[in-house]
């Protein structure tokens, strides 16, 4: 089966500066997506920045491929997917990265889809827009629309491989204590916290549903943090009698 990540091609339109190639392509060696293509740089720095930012990611950059124009970058691609911050008459039918990601996995299961960037300065032009089959908008502040290039790869490709079900979350090695193990636990608390002098033991139910309640859901309030920072101190002030005798 094709991972569709394997299909997905970072385009860059106009770019400015190589430290956000390289920025870019550690944010495509983060998400498991590897090809970069740079349409019509305009480069104004040399490459020694791009592979200081790119840090481990630098076998990405150093096979990007170049073409003149947009057109010859993805010419070969069954999707072309534009980015945009700005509004317009061509530009309203945006989607966010989330919404769009599950379509784009899909047809990159058919041939590669090209993600579109634009430069640092102004985007993509209008000529560009009407090269892509779809637009994407990243959600943002009205207050500040602007996203670094980078960043907006990051939050792009981060969608996509959050999408594609690539990543598996650690899961806990031990299973659930049964409930005859949360019963032992209870009964040798209250023995202990008896024995240390934090209760008494006819205090032993009103205590013991307070923990009961820690051991269920873990420390969540402040009531939870006090009882248990009130269960080290006596422990302490136990132990430390307990030396002097």
């Amino acid at each position: 089966m094709i991972n569709p990540l394997d299909n997905i091609r970072i385009v860059l339109v106009g770019t400015l500066y190589t430290g956000n190639v390289g920025s870019s392509c550690r944010a495509m060696a983060n998400m498991g997506i590897r090809h970069l293509r740079l349409a019509a740089p305009n480069l104004q720095n040399s490459w020694d920045e791009g592979e200081r930012l790119a840090v481990h990611a630098t076998d990405i950059m150093n096979s990007r491929e170049e073409y003149p124009s947009l057109e010859e970058a993805v010419k070969d691609c069954v999707a072309v997917v534009g980015t945009t911050a700005r509004e317009g008459l061509y530009r309203q039918h945006s989607k966010t990265p989330r919404e769009s990601a599950p379509d784009l996995l899909s047809l990159a299961q058919t041939g590669p889809v090209a993600i579109v960037f634009g430069r640092e300065d102004k985007g993509l032009l209008n000529e560009e827009i009407a090269q892509c089959t779809h637009l994407l908008r990243i959600p943002v502040s009205e207050g500040y629309t602007s996203i670094n290039l980078s960043q907006a790869v990051l939050i792009t490709t981060y969608e996509l491989f959050t999408a594609s079900g690539t990543y598996l979350p650690p899961k806990e090695k031990a299973p659930p204590a049964p409930q005859a193990q949360k019963a032992q636990l209870i009964k040798n608390w209250s023995k202990m916290l008896i024995e240390t002098g934090f209760m008494k033991e006819e205090q032993t139910d009103h205590f013991m549903q307070g923990f009961q309640r820690v051991f269920s859901r873990g420390v969540f309030s402040k009531d939870d943090a006090a009882l248990m920072l009130g269960v080290a101190r006596q422990v302490s002030w136990a132990i430390k009698n307990q030396r002097e005798i």
